[in-house]
């Protein structure tokens, strides 16, 4: 069994709203290392059997079509999870 994950971040030029409102959080709670924060989202397909190129482009065509609202979000990264997921919490 694979697995792909298709990123999407609003587009620069959108506000977000989430991200100011952590960034404004994390001085406060000791992080004030960070310049500036974008919340985005993460999705993460199954498929049955090995992760193909085609798998990939797939993936990738249904976050541009699907996963994301390609008006204000843009699909930054689609690629196969190599890391074992552990029990779940």
């Amino acid at each position: 069994m694979g697995r792909v994950v298709v990123d999407v971040m609003p587009k620069p030029e959108i506000l977000d709203p989430q991200g100011k409102a952590v960034a404004g959080a994390l001085p406060r709670l000791g992080f004030g290392q960070f310049a500036s924060v974008r919340q985005g989202k993460r999705f993460e397909l199954e498929v049955d059997g090995p992760v193909t190129d085609e798998i990939l482009a797939a993936a990738r065509a249904a976050g541009e079509q699907v996963l994301s609202n390609p008006v204000i979000e843009d699909v930054v990264a689609v690629y196969e999870d190599t890391e074992e997921q552990g029990p779940a919490l």
